[in-house]
């Protein structure tokens, strides 16, 4: 749960922008959005292999995008 420290004077448009803010920060879509279905262990484990060779090769310039 996000609790948004507001001031009595403070505008609700500032109140409601620190709120998307600190929505984002907090990741609650992502781990929505994983948590809607199943993924085995192994798959995830074999997606974060494959992200993290990708991110490698990029850095090294043997890959161009």
């Amino acid at each position: 749960m996000l609790i948004i420290d507001s001031k009595d004077c403070e505008n609700i448009d500032k109140a409601l922008k620190k709120y998307k803010k600190k929505f984002e920060k907090a990741k609650i879509l992502l781990q929505l959005r994983a948590r809607q279905s199943f993924t085995k262990p192994s798959i995830r484990r074999r997606t974060q292999v494959l992200k993290a060779v990708y991110k490698q090769q990029m850095a090294s310039g043997k890959f161009e995008a």
